[in-house]
């Protein structure tokens, strides 16, 4: 079965060389997507087939890593061009937009799977855990696929959702946490109280000390895709019935620092001013 990938960023092309590590040849189509990407995605093995109408006759798998935000677009892009096999939705995406994804593809002729990735880019074994759900998934057909590679799967439920909310569950914790972090030390810059709080941080949670700094360093480059992702998130406890405010919150953080995108050598200073400064 022949696998393709929509669009290999960081953990797209991640997965595919993954693939290539247990024996299998990954698609992409390279229409439309920047240098950057064609470098990345040549470098960890996969074939460029040029157009997405390509990629979908040639592909019996097709898996969507992509912006939460252009999740839905991606599906029904791919559904418009009829393809007839399996759609694994691996976006941080909230159950509902899982479901509404697979309503799109299925109405086209495709099997739907669900899934939630968390970790980092699959480079290391141990790290990383590809979260499966939907009936589709309990065949196998995906999960056998990574044997043997640094990504690891789990299956987590028949209906499909299951396994965006544990995307959105888990990473309500990491990628909240960070955005309040980031808020807090914002906070007390704007006040002139930033002496006082790293006293009290060093007396009573010296872990915070370390840690605001590396979340400027693992955050501000990629906050521009998180904006999306803590929106689904508020949209997912929301639709449990709990107060989704304060990942609306954490999208305003993450949107405040989107320029930076990119950028390695983001600093504290980038991150706080970005944060206490009016906009335009």
């Amino acid at each position: 079965m022949s696998i393709g990938i929509i669009h290999p960023g960081a953990m797209g092309s991640s997965l595919g060389a993954a693939l290539s590590a247990g024996g299998h040849t990954p698609h992409w189509a390279s229409d439309g997507r920047s240098q950057a990407t064609r470098t990345r995605a040549a470098g960890d093995g996969l074939v460029d087939v040029g157009t997405l109408r390509a990629l979908t006759n040639t592909c019996d798998i097709i898996i969507s890593v992509c912006p939460p935000a252009e999740a839905v677009n991606v599906a029904e892009s791919v559904a418009a061009l009829s393809f007839t096999g399996m759609y694994l939705d691996a976006n941080a995406v909230s159950p509902a937009t899982a479901r509404t994804i697979a309503g799109r593809v299925e109405s086209a002729g495709a099997t739907f799977v669900d899934g939630g990735i968390i970790g980092p880019p699959a480079r290391h074994a141990g790290l990383t855990v590809l979260y499966l759900s939907g009936e589709a998934a309990r065949c196998n057909a995906i999960a056998s696929r990574f044997e043997g590679s640094p990504l690891a799967t789990h299956l987590v439920g028949a209906e499909p959702g299951a396994a965006s909310a544990v995307k959105m569950a888990f990473a309500a914790w990491t990628k909240g946490t960070s955005a309040l972090l980031l808020a807090v030390r914002a906070l007390a810059e704007a006040e002139g109280v930033t002496e006082g709080l790293d006293h009290a941080w060093s007396v009573l949670t010296p872990e915070l000390i370390d840690r605001f700094p590396a979340t400027v360093r693992g955050t501000a480059p990629k906050a521009w895709r998180f904006a999306g992702e803590m929106r689904e998130i508020a949209s997912t406890f929301d639709h449990a019935g709990l107060p989704g405010g304060f990942h609306e919150a954490a999208a305003e953080i993450y949107e405040a620092l989107s320029d930076l995108r990119d950028y390695p050598d983001a600093t504290e200073a980038d991150v706080i001013q970005r944060l206490t400064e009016p906009g335009p």
